[in-house]
């Protein structure tokens, strides 16, 4: 759910072609219908004036975290995004992320939009001119990592959304059971955020491979080059 309009009891759904559940919501036209909606469900974000903060968006994950964008700048903050995918098609929102950013940074793997790199660059030159105080990420299991990774090396709060497979969304399936600082938790109910640097992201990641295969071997293949 990337937007919601209480007043005109809206909500706004971006998602990606996967299966069959998916590739069904796809073919789906005006006045068609779905029977249930079932939310909001999990723990809220924790919106405050933290001062300027850091908002890194990847892929899909661009859908999920324009929400947050624009609540951190309506609640007062100081808000530089990034914006990061594969290619230009596939960066999402970057006008409605404008709107609500003070700066935006696009990067892209291919440098068919912004700057060639990964969305990792570009927050060490954010954090290299400015003082942060709090950072979110969103984006493929890999990407999370790794911006998890960059903002730790320089003792910056970064809080993730885990998107493992979930069922029921109400914590009884247990097919979205994370481990964070050491204790498992279940993604539905008690996320989808978690601090960044208490996920145990290799058990997370290899659980997510049969969805996000191709976006870590790409951003993988990055990383190696630029090394």
């Amino acid at each position: 759910i990337a937007e919601t309009n209480p007043q005109a009891g809206s909500i706004r759904i971006i998602f990606q072609v996967i299966g069959k559940t998916t590739a069904a919501l796809s073919q789906l036209k005006t006045s068609d219908s779905l029977l249930d909606i079932t939310g909001p469900l999990g723990m809220p974000t924790e919106v405050k004036q933290y001062g300027t903060v850091m908002v890194v968006g990847g892929g899909g994950g661009i859908a999920a975290i324009y929400p947050i964008i624009k609540a951190l700048k309506e609640a007062g903050n100081r808000v530089i995004t990034i914006l990061g995918a594969r290619t230009a098609e596939l960066v999402l929102l970057q006008e409605e992320c404008r709107r609500y950013s003070d700066e935006l940074i696009i990067t892209t793997d291919d440098g068919s939009l912004g700057k060639k790199g990964l969305v990792t660059e570009a927050m060490e030159e954010v954090i290299a001119r400015e003082s942060v105080a709090c950072s979110w990420a969103i984006g493929p299991s890999i990407m999370m990592k790794f911006c998890t990774l960059t903002a730790e090396k320089h003792q910056l709060p970064i809080y993730v959304s885990l998107n493992p497979i979930m069922i029921d969304g109400t914590g009884m399936c247990g097919g979205c059971r994370v481990t964070v600082d050491g204790t498992m938790k279940f993604a539905c109910v008690d996320g989808p955020e978690f601090k960044g640097n208490e996920v145990n992201w290799d058990e997370f990641i290899n659980r997510m491979k049969q969805y996000q295969e191709e976006e870590a071997v790409c951003f993988t293949d990055r990383l190696k080059e630029q090394v």
